[in-house]
């Protein structure tokens, strides 16, 4: 059974990650899913751009705990986003957790609604938020970054647009769908040469980032969340308590 629901309307091409009962979690299988998807959608001459969206409340909660993909297929994943010649738009209802944080990162532009909260929890068990910092620090802004990353505190979706995380958030009254309508428009007016190549530009320095720092990144990944103090996070969370460390 998939974990991503497909759907097609005018040029545009929406996976939405359906595993609502995990919150949406980076498993092995959905992320299988999703690139599958991708994939499919790149070789498209119909898909003019794709939008990243979830059912459920939560867009992702970061890596599922109990079956977490390598850190080295995460990382394809997040090229593969960034390096699709189609635009990918993030479409955020609901709450993004960690690694699902670099979901948006990888995605070209991304809309949310005012119910959407984000938050870096990974200090939080014990790990850093390796990986997914290749499409993330380029575009957030340093101080800010530096806060949420160090702190795992949750923002909303007025903030995640002022630090860079998110291009827009929808104001009182209005729904993601909204502020997607003119970006949506304007996609299905350019030409498919015209949004592969103007990606490729606006991705050339994340994807720099990516051929610097993956082999490293992932590494310290899996190192993190072998170790002692990432194992008592973890079972910590899932036993819904206090890690050790917490004063």
């Amino acid at each position: 059974m998939t974990t991503v629901r497909r759907s097609y309307e005018r040029g545009i091409t929406t996976l939405a990650l359906d595993a609502p009962e995990r919150r949406n979690a980076l498993s092995a299988g959905l992320v299988a899913d999703l690139a599958d998807a991708l994939t499919d959608a790149g070789k498209d001459g119909d898909v003019r751009a794709v939008v990243l969206t979830h059912t459920g409340n939560t867009f992702s909660a970061g890596a599922d705990l109990s079956d977490p993909p390598h850190p080295d297929v995460l990382v394809a994943l997040l090229r593969q986003i960034v390096e699709l010649p189609k635009p990918v738009v993030a479409r955020v209802t609901g709450h993004v957790r960690a690694g699902g944080l670099g979901l948006l990162g990888a995605c070209d532009i991304a809309a949310a609604s005012q119910e959407a909260t984000f938050a870096f929890t990974e200090v939080r068990i014990g790990v850093a938020p390796a990986v997914i910092s290749m499409p993330l620090l380029p575009r957030l802004d340093p101080r800010a970054v530096a806060r949420y990353y160090l702190t795992g505190e949750k923002f909303d979706a007025a903030e995640a647009a002022r630090i860079g995380l998110v291009t827009v958030a929808a104001a009182a009254g209005e729904d993601a769908d909204d502020v997607l309508a003119p970006v949506l428009d304007g996609l299905r007016r350019a030409s498919p040469q015209g949004l592969a190549e103007t990606k490729r530009l606006l991705t050339a320095k994340v994807l720099d980032t990516f051929d610097r720092d993956a082999a490293g990144l992932t590494a310290l990944s899996a190192r993190l969340f072998s170790s002692a103090q990432a194992r008592e996070g973890m079972t910590a969370f899932l036993e819904r308590r206090d890690p050790s460390w917490v004063w």
